[in-house]
């Protein structure tokens, strides 16, 4: 008689983090009905927040967030997949990737999670709203201004929302962020995004400085006073028929120069394996079929998952149930920005979005906002974290 192999994950607190991995985990065990998975939820802020390292001593199974990478190699919290994958598996993960989410996940010469979703801050309105007011979509910042001013847009706005929503407007305008070790980005283009991003910020409730990607939707959905929301991780959930009281369509973002759409900074999630994991193989086959393309297309996007392999963003029937989702975001996640991933730029990102938040909710003085960020970004730099 087969042992039986117990094994616990740990995912994040969302319908999209939550219920594909309770599926693919119920499947997994009717083909192999002598291993157990078993998954608890975090919240969207501890899945941001949390070590791994600590995740990793009591949980076999993680989804994490890629910019813990380059703990993970310094660490050795979680095991590098490429020793249990074979090279064949892998090499079409790596050709399917959506944009870079396979290569966040690769540092130091090794793979430390399968990107089994991927997300980017995207575009999300509400079609019906617009229609009923005689309104198009923003193709300019000017555009997006013009319909903030008359109380219908929204952004998710607490602080690592708001860092990431900077890194876009960094990106944007000309300057990818935090390529020296010195400052994140040049004074003179820092004030430039600073004072957009302000103007913007101006216009919109107070109320949404408060909220994550998620909150914003919700509100898009439960209430009709938001019609629009410029850049907030995508969730295809909110695409679908059923999941909300209303459907949003989520579209490319707007342009800054007329001519290129704006470049937001890469999110999504991968599954990585604890190095205290006894049963490593096993954990190793589960890990493969999560992102094995069949189930991927499937399984996992029709109990509410975000896929990460690209033939699912490309399928016409996942397409089909999501307003277009996958086909109508896609040009936005493969030029998206993959922010740092050094062992101590959770330090920064945890502390940066703070000082930006502040600026945006209650103005000051812009070269001072920089001075602050680049203070963090040095110390980071300089951080053995643990």
């Amino acid at each position: 008689m087969e042992k039986t192999i117990n094994l616990k994950g740990i995912t994040w607190n969302h319908s999209r983090g939550l219920l594909p991995m309770v599926a693919t985990a119920q499947r997994f065990s009717e083909l192999y009905p002598n291993v157990n998975i078993t998954w608890e939820k975090r919240s969207l802020q501890q899945f941001a927040d949390f070590s791994i390292q600590e995740l990793a001593e009591r949980f076999d199974l993680l989804v994490i967030d890629h910019p813990w990478a380059g703990f993970a190699a310094k660490t050795k919290s979680i095991v590098p997949l490429d020793f249990y994958l074979s090279d064949d598996y892998l090499a079409d993960q790596e050709r399917n990737s959506v944009g870079q989410s396979y290569e966040s996940y690769f540092y130091d010469e090794h793979l430390w999670a399968l990107p089994i979703d991927a997300a980017t801050p995207v575009a999300a309105s509400r079609p019906d709203l617009l229609a009923e007011k005689g309104l198009e979509l923003p193709k300019s910042f000017e555009d997006l201004l013009a319909l903030a001013d008359k109380g219908l847009v929204a952004f998710a706005g607490i602080p690592i929302d708001v860092l990431m929503n900077f890194y876009t407007l960094c990106c944007s305008s000309g300057e990818d962020p935090c390529q020296n070790d010195e400052e994140v980005v040049s004074q003179s283009l820092g004030i430039k995004v600073l004072k957009m991003y302000r103007e913007l910020a101006s216009k919109i409730d107070k109320a949404n400085f408060d909220r994550n990607p998620i909150q914003v939707y919700e509100a898009m959905t439960k209430t009709d006073e938001i019609a629009y929301c410029p850049f907030a991780y995508g969730y295809s959930n909110y695409s679908r028929n059923g999941y909300a009281r209303k459907v949003l369509h989520f579209h490319d973002m707007i342009s800054l120069d007329g001519k290129n759409n704006l470049r937001s900074t890469l999110g999504g999630t991968g599954l990585a394996i604890s190095s205290k994991c006894e049963e490593l193989d096993v954990a190793a086959k589960y890990v493969e079929f999560v992102g094995s393309p069949a189930c991927q297309s499937t399984l996992f996007f029709e109990n509410g998952g975000q896929p990460g392999h690209l033939t699912a963003w490309k399928n016409d029937e996942v397409n089909r149930q999501s307003q277009n989702y996958f086909y109508n975001t896609l040009p936005a996640l493969q030029r998206a920005f993959l922010r740092p991933r050094y062992h101590g730029s959770m330090y920064f990102q945890d502390h940066a979005g703070d000082v930006v938040r502040d600026y945006l909710m209650n103005g000051g003085d812009e070269i001072q906002v920089l001075n602050q960020m680049n203070e963090l970004y040095r110390k980071s730099k300089t951080l053995v974290l643990s």
